[in-house]
This record gives C-alpha cells, structure tokens and sequence, in this order.
C-alpha cells in the first residue's frame, strides 16, 4: 500500500479522516485543506532557522538542524495525532509532500498509527482549487438593491430544492461598509477560495446553482476569476423591494449595534456620502433615529449598485412586502416558465 496519495485520493480519504497539516503556523494561517489540524514540525522562528541553514550551508546541515529542533517533540507529535486519529487512522500534508509530511508520517506508522501523505502537498492541491473555479457552472444570479432580502431569499431558495451557493456567508462579509458587522473574522483569500472550491465539489454541474449578486470582492476577498467570468455572463433575477420595506430590514439587521460600530462603518463611506449627507448620518445616528440613516445611506448603496451594472438583467421580479419565502417562490417560478429563454434548466 502506497503512503502516498494523489489530490482526489487524499480528499476522499479526508472526508472520514482526520488531516494533519505539519507546516509552521503562518503557512497554515495563510491557507490550508479546510477542515484539518495544524501541527507544525517547526514554529514559524524554527522554520527561518532551518532555511538559512540550508541556504549557507546546504542539505545535510539543515537536515541535522532540523533533527535537533524537532526531536524533543516527537511524543507530543504522536500523542497529538493520535487524539485526532480516527480508528488509528490520519492523514498528513506540508507543503510539496516532501520530507516534512514523509519523515512525521513514519514516525506515526513508527507509533503504531496508519498515516498517509498528499502526493505533492498543499502545493498540489492549490492547483486542484484554482482548477475549480473554471469549471462550466449553470449559474442563476439573484439581484436585488442593498435590504431587500437576497440572503434570506437565497436561503429559501435552497428549501426549496434548489443548488444555492451563499458567497457571503463563506467570506464572513457581507459586501458593504457595515458587513464585518456581526461577523466571524474574515478568512484571507487562500483560505476563502479553499472552502468555496469544497462547496463547488458537492455542487451537481448538470444543473443550475444560485448566486447572489455579488462585486468581485467580499471586503478583503475576492471571487476568483474563472468563476467572477462566469458570473458575468449569467442571467440576473432582480428582486425588487420598495425602499421603505427595505430600511426597516436594515433597522432590524443592524439596530443591534453600538453606535460607535455604526459610525464607524458611516466613516468609512463618508467621502461617498459627501459631507453633509454623511452629517446626517451622524446626527441622526446620535439621537437613536436609525431609520433616517438607513434612508440616507441607501441613497448612496442604490446609485452604487444601479451605475453602469455589466450584467444583463434576465427578469424583475416586484415584491409589494419584505416577504422572502414568497419572493423565493415568484422567483424559482419565473425561471422556471422563462428557462428556454433565459436559456438555464432546473
């Protein structure tokens, strides 16, 4: 039995067992197989030391060095691996699968564990992700003015059967000046294009997936090219809410927060506002009148969203209320009726 694993082995074998990413700290920080342990042969200091070994003073020596480094750590490697191991079982990358998944790979197979390395490492996977992305999705793009319900929608969308992809929710953002508000800490966009590329994989190519229309980035991330190429060239579904409707979401939405994190996140947009506008805001943030700053910030996400749109709008969907299990349906419905035309199957 080989202890090596090509990419689509690796991540059969990953959906049922533990992975264990031996690179140091930053490398795993950066980016990593989703779902996997960080447990570095060498700290982030350890891991320069070593490369300036072997840049001055060749293999051998970096080899010794890193032997020296990483010997009084061995039984807490095993111990580590094997609290994760599942029936005894692990798998193991670094970076190009070299000597760093190979040698702790034997030293739990050493330990009496069934360890099993990626075939050229994290390395190789990365071109498995960015391959992802080109694939010929069918995709549907729903559209919408900022407040009217999209992710709700999308998630009704979903209950009802169909593929649906929520971008946002898989960038920990929400798009706009306020959408770190309420959220986890945004993934950097390795790390974010490892995880969308694990839910494309579970998405069936032969029929159409959801999307919600989207820039190209997420606050600090971005929708990889092939599939951004893609998104382009879909069919747009816009719903369309009336204003009020949508200020009282946003008022339910954000109302939550502090007045300094609403400030903030009015600052940030305070050139795009234009001074008093942005004045406004703060004023009547100030005095608790989250309405009217909902109603002056739309002002600008409307025009923003409404300028020099490049996709071409496939259908309008018009919503008298803030309803999204019924806009989901209308709209599930008319793509339905309209599919030939549109030219997107169920």
């Amino acid at each position: 039995m080989s202890l090596s694993l090509p990419v689509s082995e690796f991540l059969l074998a990953a959906s049922s067992l533990p992975v264990i990413d031996v690179r140091s700290p930053a490398e795993f920080e950066k980016g990593h197989l989703p779902g996997a342990h960080n447990i570095p042969l060498f700290s982030n200091e350890e891991r320069v030391l070593v490369g300036t070994k072997y840049k001055h003073a060749g293999k051998d020596p970096a080899v010794l060095l890193g032997l020296e480094i990483v010997g009084p750590k061995m039984a807490g490697f095993v111990k580590e691996a094997r609290a994760l191991a599942v029936d005894g079982k692990v798998l193991v990358n670094c970076w190009r699968g070299g000597m760093r998944s190979a040698s702790f790979a034997w030293l739990l197979n050493t330990a009496g564990l069934e360890a099993r390395t990626l075939h050229k490492g994290y390395k190789a996977y990365r071109r498995k992700v960015l391959q992802t992305f080109d694939k010929p999705y069918k995709l549907i793009i729903l559209g919408g003015e900022t407040g009217s319900g999209k992710t709700d929608i999308l998630k009704q969308i979903a209950a009802l059967g169909e593929q649906v992809i929520d971008l946002e929710q898989l960038a920990h953002h929400k798009g706009s000046s306020f959408g770190a508000l309420g959220q986890k800490p945004q993934p950097g966009v390795e790390a974010f294009e490892n995880v969308f590329s694990a839910v494309l994989d579970d998405q069936d190519l032969s029929r159409r997936i959801w999307v919600e229309d989207e820039s190209k980035s997420i606050g600090r991330v971005f929708i990889p090219d092939g599939f951004w190429e893609r998104m382009k060239l879909a069919p747009v579904i816009r719903v369309e809410v009336p204003k009020t409707e949508r200020v009282k979401r946003l008022v339910r939405e954000y109302g939550t927060f502090t007045v300094e994190e609403l400030e903030a996140a009015v600052t940030r947009i305070q050139k795009r506002l234009g001074g008093l506008v942005y004045k406004q805001c703060i004023e009547a943030l100030h005095s608790g009148d989250l309405a009217f700053v909902a109603d002056l910030t739309l002002g600008y996400y409307d025009k923003a969203y409404n300028f020099n749109k490049e996709k071409v709008i496939a259908g309008k969907i018009g919503m008298e209320l803030d309803d999204p299990a019924q806009a989901a349906a209308s709209v599930v419905e008319y793509v339905d009726k309209n599919a030939e035309v549109i030219g997107t199957q169920k």
